[in-house]
């Protein structure tokens, strides 16, 4: 009887592996890329600024500034593209 309660024992502790094994590898299928932090942040800071400057925008009525904010707005937008390329060439 004592070989049959080993191999039961063996049994459970290989289904527990395999078990923990599954999940391992279901989370790393779930697990999100890395994204570079400062990529992230520079990205974030971006919308920011684009936020700020299409309040200011809508509020400018003087002609000369509006400009300059459209163009401040066409700078941001072309460094938001470059980064979200810079972000899609890193990705895992």
């Amino acid at each position: 009887m004592g070989d049959a309660g080993e191999g039961l024992i063996d049994a459970e502790s290989r289904i527990q592996e395999r078990m923990e094994d599954l999940e391992r590898e279901r989370s790393q299928k779930n697990a999100k890329p890395v994204r570079d932090p400062e990529l992230v942040s520079a990205l974030e800071s971006l919308r920011l600024a684009r936020a700020e400057l299409s309040q200011q925008l809508a509020s400018t009525t003087h002609e000369r500034r509006k400009a300059q904010i459209g163009q401040a707005l066409e700078e941001i937008d072309r460094r938001m593209k470059s980064t979200d390329k810079l972000m899609a060439k890193k990705k895992p």
